[in-house]
């Protein structure tokens, strides 16, 4: 892969992950973020968690934002776990986005991209490794 596209999806997935500070700020409630108001509900309003439960919800994609710079991070120290936190962020994120769908669908469509990027990733790796 050149390095010019590896930085290209490093950058994308990068602002996915500081996009996930939004809901952070939005949901702890640091601040307004008009994109996404302040409530108590997740699950299109099925599910009323309340105040507390929207601090969870919040730190959650703060979480969620960490994971994705932890597994960039660990991918360009060239260390072996950036997979696992990269999957396991992305589910994490894929998650978060259902609970909250209708601001953050967007968020769903990037996190299959990351997915197949890891699983490519690691059929490259393993073709690599056997020859």
């Amino acid at each position: 892969m050149t390095k010019v596209l590896l930085y290209v999806l490093a950058g994308i997935i990068g602002v996915h992950g500081l996009i996930h500070l939004m809901g952070f700020v939005a949901y702890w409630p640091v601040a307004v973020v008009a994109e996404l108001p302040y409530k108590t509900t997740v699950a299109g309003g099925a599910l009323d968690v309340g105040a507390v439960g929207m601090k969870i919800f919040g730190l959650l994609w703060l979480v969620a934002a960490l994971g994705f710079v932890a597994a960039l991070v660990g991918f360009f120290m060239g260390q072996g776990w950036w997979r696992m936190v990269m999957v396991g962020t992305s589910l994490l994120s894929t998650v978060l986005i259902a609970l909250d769908w209708a601001p953050s669908f967007r968020g769903a469509y990037v996190n299959v991209a990351i997915l197949l990027l890891v699983w490519v990733s690691t059929r490259v790796s393993v073709m690599s490794a056997s020859h």
